[in-house]
């Protein structure tokens, strides 16, 4: 994910394009570059921080009143800077790009032949190309960005300058976001509003399809079919202090109610698309996944359990054996090393000593596949790999992990769907089937917010206990897990995650009215088996309180509670299942008092062994 700003005015641009970038590098900070138009185009690139193109910039004194300016995260293309945008081709044509064109190679196979020298091994340069080659057709830079944009596969926000066109951007979107902000004789384009509200709270997002041009008259927008449409203005409501509280009481709360925002922009680069693509983890992704014949995961508490529930995923669709380790136990370990197994670290913060140490590790032992995912881009996690995902979960406050976790999850259930199709285990039908539930994920994690009220009852029941046990069966094992962790981290109840198959080995002995069971019971293969462990806990007088799929087939009787899911979403179930287990630990400490978002004896980031 990268991110874009630019700007027409009757003032200089220069440092709203520098401080724009600043606020988007979280969406990409492996290189920087910005392009301006005076008597002709002039552009400045800089590979790695925003800090380093401003020291550029600011050294050239630069002004302009027109331009445009870019943030990478690298997919194609190692993080160089002949990769950096902005792109150029003849006669001074300049773009910025988010997204992934599906299509490029061939595009590029063709213009090669028609004499276009490539000096970048992006995709988007191929887009600054197309765009001149129509330029030679219709004249107009409008109507050759139609042209250009109807020839790409794939996501795409474009942002394009001419040197040619003094006075206007024209702007271009499919599959990734992109808006318009309104000034005063001053108009802006960028990824996302954070970039806008240090110049302005009215605020314009272009739909998909939409092509637009901004002038210091104001922006004009075309939807798909090239007719000239209104578009709504917006008031933002945000702040540049994304860290606020609002309208919620705790940041843990607050960060809950996020997931389905912090899902969909995690899965900003598959919404639009029409298939998965190795490049959304990075430029050697498709070289490194076709040599690897096993995962190991490592990470530590919350994310260990992402790791877990990765197991399951990547076992069935890619048919791959897979090790989940916890960071602080492997690194002392003497594995038997394999060096095409795939290296992958979990980390909110990317600064958690023990998987940062344990990454070191595998590496020392000769295990160079890496891949890291992480909330943090300029984290040493992220610095420290070859391969890496960037979630989008935005600030992550609370201690307890909420949002981190599920993005976490949507992000190796990517992995796991390209691993597959590089193996050859993903049929077309199935990719389309995998990648209609993802777009639909965050709709239903709303759904799964709205049994709050539900769950508060419960949570007042649980948070007399001392004990609790949580069940699930198969991939909803870790979920189990986590909920228990949750309940430990701000409740300070004492709780166990158990495979419910387990109780007969042992935890059936804690069993009494007194240590509240929650389960995890979609209707899945195992629900069958997972009724007969809760008929075990009723048969010796414990109390169950039950999450269940709405077609579980399960009914409340006395010392069984229910409260059922919408709806079934079948390998992504652990996601939604994690939602109403974080409200319930959230609900639980609420009604003993204890400090939701600082628990006693925790940090955010764990920074020491």
């Amino acid at each position: 994910m990268c991110g874009i700003v630019g700007a027409v005015s009757t003032k200089n641009i220069v440092p709203f394009l520098i401080d724009g970038l600043l606020k988007l590098e979280y969406r990409g900070y492996d290189s920087a570059g910005l392009a301006v138009v005076n008597d002709k185009l002039e552009r400045i690139r800089s590979n790695g921080r925003v800090s380093e193109l401003s020291d550029k910039v600011r050294s050239l004194n630069m002004r302009s009143n027109l331009g445009i300016a870019h943030t990478r995260w690298a997919t194609h293309g190692a993080p160089l800077e002949r990769n950096a945008h902005p792109h150029i081709s003849r006669d001074g044509i300049a773009l910025v790009h988010n997204g992934i064109i599906e299509n490029h190679e061939s595009l590029k196979q063709s213009l090669i032949k028609e004499g276009y020298e490539f000096t970048s091994d992006t995709d988007s340069e191929v887009i600054a190309h197309l765009i001149h080659k129509y330029i030679a057709v219709n004249t107009d830079l409008l109507s050759a960005v139609r042209s250009a944009v109807g020839d790409l596969v794939g996501a795409f926000a474009l942002a394009i300058i001419n040197e040619q066109s003094k006075d206007r951007i024209i702007l271009a979107r499919r599959g990734a976001p992109l808006l318009v902000g309104l000034g005063d004789h001053e108009f802006y384009c960028a990824s996302d509003a954070s970039a806008l509200l240090q110049r302005t709270k009215k605020m314009i997002f272009m739909e998909d399809g939409d092509l637009a041009e901004i002038t210091v008259n104001g922006p004009t927008f075309f939807d798909a079919s090239g007719r000239v449409v209104e578009r709504t203005v917006y008031e933002s409501e945000l702040s540049s202090e994304q860290v606020e509280l609002g309208q919620f009481n705790h940041y843990m709360q607050k960060e809950i109610f996020e997931q389905p925002g912090a899902l969909a922009a995690t899965l900003e680069m598959v919404t639009g698309s029409s298939a998965i693509v190795p490049e959304l983890f990075g430029a050697e992704a498709s070289s490194i996944l076709n040599a690897i014949d096993s995962v190991t995961i490592i990470a530590c508490g919350t994310s260990y359990h992402s790791g877990l529930t990765a197991k399951y995923w990547l076992e069935e669709l890619a048919e791959l054996p897979v090790f989940v380790e916890i960071a602080s136990e492997y690194r002392y370990r003497k594995p038997v090393a394999n060096p095409n197994t795939l290296i992958v670290v979990i980390s909110q913060s990317g600064e958690t000593a023990d998987t940062i140490a344990a990454l070191e590790y595998a590496k020392s032992l000769g295990q160079d596949k890496t891949l890291s995912i992480c909330n943090v881009p300029e984290s040493s996690i992220i610095r420290g790999t070859k391969l890496k995902f960037l979630t989008r979960a935005g600030p992550e406050i609370g201690v307890a992990s909420t949002k981190a976790f599920t993005t976490q999850l949507a992000s190796l259930y990517l992995l796991t769907l390209v691993i597959a199709k590089l193996k050859g285990k993903l049929s077309a039908d199935l990719e389309y089937k995998l990648l209609t539930g993802l777009r639909h994920l965050p709709a239903a994690l709303n759904l799964a917010l709205e049994m709050e009220p539900q769950i508060i009852k419960w949570a007042v029941d649980i948070a007399t206990k001392h004990n609790a046990l949580f069940l699930g069966r198969g991939i909803h094992y870790p979920i189990a897990l986590e909920g228990a962790l949750k309940l430990k981290e701000i409740s300070y109840i004492h709780a166990e995650g158990y495979p419910a198959g387990e109780l007969k080995h042992g935890p059936l002995a804690l069993i009494d009215r007194d240590t509240p069971v929650v389960a995890v019971a979609p209707n899945d293969a195992l629900l069958e088996k997972l009724k007969s462990n809760l008929s075990e806990v009723r048969a010796r007088g414990g109390e169950l309180y039950v999450f269940a799929d709405a077609d579980s087939n399960l009914d409340e009787s006395e010392g069984l509670h229910i409260i059922k899911m919408t709806e079934h979403l079948g390998h992504l179930s652990p996601i939604l299942h994690s939602i109403p287990l974080q409200l319930l630990a959230y609900h639980v400490a609420l009604a003993k008092g204890t400090d939701v978002d600082k628990p006693r004896n925790l940090a955010k980031s764990v920074t020491v062994e």
